[in-house]
């Protein structure tokens, strides 16, 4: 009886479940999955509508085409240089604020306020700072230095990724604080007992078992990486810098041009990449986890 009961009570639960979340799953499949499987079928047509199919023919177009080898490349190049800075920097931060001290409630404050500020904001605020006329020109027109374009010179990669740096590394200081604080206070203790010192510490134990939590950092930190198009659409347009030029504005261009063909080959291909990296990332995470068992 307290078997069939269990069973009963689990499969009640079990509906109740499904009931609550039919309006959540509902919603995500008609706005996110059935328009990415259609996109996904698109991209072998030949036309939008009453198209043929043409099989690779669009994906084969697409790897030829300059300059979505070049949108590419630039957004690689960023996450490569974005990504890895942020997580060193938010996570010497956590180290730091993770230990009591008078200002540590005020620099976490200031470092999680990014998070509730609008894109627009801070592009405003960029603006006026990066401008040809802005602040930053003015610091260096009184020293006696030649003003520059930032956002039209080598320099417009450092400034998106100073910004993504500043809006997302309040987030990321968090997730980091949450494992820090996860790992057991005993395990140092005994590591000081037995003479290991602070730079030991820290390899053998703060980042071994912190890893599940690094590992998810660096997922969302790619994620949000893939978003600053925003940042980059409001301060430079729709043809930015060749510098900035990222996958996002490929894609966001054929929409204007209406090639739905390009627009949803190279958007499976972006969802693809980050599905394969998603997988390997978990799998390393996972066979970590096993071999520290």
């Amino acid at each position: 009886m307290n078997r069939e009961l269990r069973k009963r009570i689990r499969y009640g639960d079990g509906w109740r479940a499904v009931l609550f979340l039919a309006p959540s799953l509902a919603g995500f499949a008609v706005f996110y999955v059935i328009p990415f499987v259609i996109g996904v079928y698109e991209s072998f047509m030949d036309q939008a509508l009453g198209g043929d199919f043409v099989g690779l023919a669009n994906y084969k177009e697409l790897l030829a085409s300059g300059s979505f080898r070049k949108a590419v490349s630039n957004t690689l190049l960023f996450t490569g240089i974005g990504v890895p800075l942020l997580i060193v920097v938010s996570l010497a931060l956590a180290l730091v604020l993770n230990r009591q001290f008078r200002l540590r409630s005020w620099l976490q404050t200031a470092f999680v306020l990014p998070l509730v500020v609008p894109v627009a904001s801070v592009v405003l605020v960029c603006q006026i700072f990066l401008d040809w006329n802005g602040t930053l020109n003015a610091w260096l027109h009184a020293l006696h230095y030649e003003r520059i374009d930032w956002m039209q010179s080598k320099w417009s990669m450092s400034v998106l990724v100073m910004m993504y740096m500043w809006k997302n590394i309040g987030y990321d200081m968090i997730l980091f604080l949450a494992g820090l604080q996860s790992i057991p206070k005993d395990y140092y203790e005994t590591a000081r007992i037995e003479g290991a010192g602070r730079l030991r510490q820290l390899f053998h134990i703060t980042l071994v078992y912190l890893t599940p939590t690094m590992v998810f950092v660096v997922l969302i930190s790619i994620i949000n990486s893939f978003k600053i198009f925003r940042e980059t659409y409001l301060l430079a347009g729709n043809y930015p810098y060749d510098r900035i030029y990222m996958l996002q504005h490929y894609m966001n261009n054929m929409f204007f041009e209406l090639d739905i063909q390009k627009l949803t080959a190279a958007a499976t291909l972006m969802v693809g990449c980050i599905v394969v990296l998603v997988t390997g990332l978990l799998q390393a995470e996972r066979r970590f986890r096993t071999y520290m068992e």
